[in-house]
């Protein structure tokens, strides 16, 4: 399987990215299988940081090599999802025990959803209600320094 990864550099060896807070599965490095989303957040990162440019690193990631890995998948969002994106951008310290999760991404209104629902604006079904109707991304967290050994870095481009 090909992933992709964002940012305003190459990322030829990837590590757990333990600084950002209100990440949707906790403290991992995140790829997506959709091109364009990396696409999208490599320019991001380049505006965000003010940078020269904007890097998509390309990954290969063989699924069969899951043997003594704790992989979880969401496949679409439900209330397991909900609750583990909740706690782990609400308690930094919050440890899920996975080595891979896999999901859809909790960005831009998807987001705004769930920060009603931790605002206590919504309810978390109602919350699950209003994103059947949203276009959501996906995402793959590898959380432990154990999963990241099965990631092959297979190259790099620049977003113009």
């Amino acid at each position: 399987m090909i992933l992709y990864h964002g940012s305003d550099v190459e990322v030829k060896n990837p590590k757990i990215i333990k600084s950002e807070k209100g990440r949707d599965f906790g403290c991992a490095f995140y790829l997506t299988p959709i091109k364009e989303q990396a696409e999208r957040m490599a320019k991001r990162k380049q505006r965000m940081n003010k940078s020269s440019s904007a890097i998509v690193s390309v990954f290969e990631w063989d699924k069969k090599e899951l043997n003594g890995f704790k992989y979880k998948i969401f496949k679409n969002p439900d209330l397991e999802w909900l609750d583990m994106i909740i706690e782990c951008r609400t308690n930094p310290s919050f440890n899920h025990g996975y080595d891979i999760v896999e999901g859809k991404i909790a960005d831009d209104s998807v987001g705004e959803t769930i920060l009603f629902v931790i605002d206590g604006i919504i309810k978390k079904e109602d919350a699950l209600e209003r994103l059947k109707f949203q276009k959501i991304n996906s995402q793959i967290a590898f959380c432990t320094e154990k999963s990241l050994g099965l990631l092959k870095f297979d190259g790099s481009y620049e977003v113009k």
